[in-house]
């Protein structure tokens, strides 16, 4: 338990039994009334922002989301089995869980997972992968005006657009945020 005055960026509450991350919060002392907490909630489920007041000094539940390193392995049937780094605990985790980020995961990458009451969360892969161009059509020397850019598909599955002159088989870095291409991987 904890009260607004202690609110950080980060923390996660629990209200009505809903998890809840601190946005942005803003303490208010107006010259008349009572001091309140102006914050931003995210949902840590669903992705929903909203904006939400609280009066100085509420107490609100505080939510323990355990952080952990863990080894994506394989799939079993629709779920996702992931390895702790350091128990070798494995975990299934449901595909609506893992999300978009499923896109950009090969067996062996390393990500975090959030857990709270040892149920998963969601799951964070690093800013940008590096990945291999499974298939791509050659660009055509004339095809653009300015730097135009090409649909491939990447050794996961997922589809990205990529600059004309990337072929089959290049390694190309991936923001796995938005599914942009960072740049070629040279060795």
């Amino acid at each position: 338990m904890a009260t607004t005055n202690d609110l950080k960026n980060g923390m996660t509450l629990d209200i009505d039994g809903v998890l809840w991350s601190v946005v942005g919060f803003q303490h208010v002392k107006p010259g008349k009334g009572g001091a309140f907490v102006r914050t931003t909630l995210k949902n840590v489920l669903s992705g929903k922002v909203v904006d939400r007041t609280f009066n100085a000094g509420v107490k609100v539940e505080v939510a323990t989301v355990d952080r952990r390193e863990m080894t994506y392995l394989y799939r079993d049937g629709a779920d996702f089995v992931f390895m702790d780094s350091e128990s070798y605990d494995q975990i299934p985790v449901p595909p609506n869980v893992v999300g978009s980020v499923a896109d950009y995961m090969l067996e062996n990458t390393v990500a975090t997972v959030a857990l709270h009451d040892s149920a998963p969360l969601y799951v964070e892969l690093p800013a940008s992968v590096e990945l291999t161009i499974e298939q791509t059509d050659p660009g055509v020397q004339g095809d653009r005006s300015t730097g135009g850019t090409k649909p491939a598909t990447l050794e996961t599955g997922a589809t990205i657009n990529v600059p004309l002159f990337i072929t089959s088989g290049e390694k190309v870095k991936v923001d796995t945020r938005d599914g942009r291409y960072l740049g070629r991987v040279t060795s």
